[in-house]
């Protein structure tokens, strides 16, 4: 009988574990940030959606941050995530430049290791510069509504 309380004892703790891991209770506060200015077919492309995650292994990523693009295409987008290992910050822009009605463009931009800031203040921004939208991107993927 004891073995089998020690069993779910164990199971139960693992899950507690991963869940707290999960919400970002614990771990040590990590940042990122990211800007840059977008445009389609050279045309400043405004209230584009951008969300900031991170990427986890084994459960749903972690939205950090989400905000839209301003009138001149700028955007500049940050947060922060309690995580025991690195974070693993990924940008994704959500727009519809030279796509058919109804339909919206995902791009996903890995953000490298050396832009994760710790504690909550950003020490180095990722920049995307000047990013045109209208061309075609590996981690580019594309959904219509039906």
């Amino acid at each position: 009988m004891s073995k089998i309380f020690l069993k779910i004892f164990l199971f139960i703790s693992l899950i507690y574990i991963h869940v707290i891991h999960g919400a970002g209770i614990l771990g040590r506060l990590q940042s990122v940030g990211a800007k840059g200015t977008l445009l389609c077919n050279r045309v400043p492309a405004s209230n584009v959606e951008l969300k900031l995650y991170d990427v986890d292994r084994f459960d749903i990523d972690d939205l950090i941050a989400q905000k839209k693009s301003d009138n001149r295409g700028y955007f500049e987008i940050s947060g922060s995530h309690k995580e025991f290992t690195n974070i693993d910050p990924k940008l994704n822009i959500y727009h519809n430049c030279n796509t058919k009605p109804g339909c919206l463009k995902k791009v996903s931009i890995i953000i490298p290791d050396r832009f994760i800031s710790k504690g909550d203040k950003i020490e180095r921004w990722y920049d995307t510069g000047v990013f045109e939208l209208s061309g075609k991107y590996p981690e580019e993927t594309e959904s219509c509504a039906h």
